[in-house]
């Protein structure tokens, strides 16, 4: 019997999916074609919400795909990847997204005067994400997102990177409302980071 050898692949990624406790998409980016059209997406994250919503487990076998997830409060993440990819790297890149979210809204909220000092202790402690924050910090979902992955290919696996360059990436400003000093400044700094990399 011959077996199946498959050629290494670093396009591990199919597509990141967040719902709502309703199952309707609040966030999808796909990586191939393996659902072309937008009725065939929708179709597709309908039948996964109803597969795994009332689910403890992590992993699901659906339609040939691999797929781990994971629940928090009144959303699910999903991160998908073909039947034969390893369930642990998809798993590392929905931990890496599930606590980059986390820790970028927690902190979001504190810079901006939303949590009191007597429940600030309990903030630090709970790791869940709710749809009001993330619908308030879409900008930022998208930045972590593209710092975890790009085009189906794992680029980080860290929480705190992510964090870290999403911050970096947020405090930029249009080349369109720059100074040409603030241009200039801005291209010695990339220059210089790059250097030391």
């Amino acid at each position: 019997m011959e077996a199946l050898i498959l050629e290494p692949s670093l396009y591990t990624v199919k597509a990141i999916l967040i719902l709502d406790n309703d199952g309707d998409r609040l966030f999808a980016k796909y990586y191939d074609d393996t659902y072309p059209s937008v009725k065939e997406q929708k179709a597709f994250e309908k039948n996964i919400f109803n597969k795994t919503h009332r689910t403890d487990s992590e992993i699901a076998l659906l339609e040939g795909l691999t797929v781990v997830y994971k629940s928090s409060i009144d959303l699910y993440f999903y991160v998908i990847g073909s039947s034969y990819e390893n369930e642990l790297m998809l798993m590392a890149v929905l931990n890496c997204l599930f606590d980059s979210l986390s820790q970028m809204l927690r902190t979001g909220s504190t810079q901006a005067g939303g949590l009191h000092k007597s429940n600030s202790r309990q903030a630090w402690a709970t790791k869940n994400v709710e749809k009001r924050a993330l619908l308030e910090n879409m900008e930022g979902l998208f930045l972590a997102v593209d710092e975890i992955v790009d085009g189906g290919v794992i680029l980080e696996s860290d929480p705190q990177q992510v964090v870290h360059r999403v911050a970096l990436r947020g405090e930029d400003v249009p080349l369109t409302e720059q100074t040409v000093s603030q241009v200039l400044q801005s291209a010695k700094e990339q220059i210089k980071w790059s250097l030391l990399r």
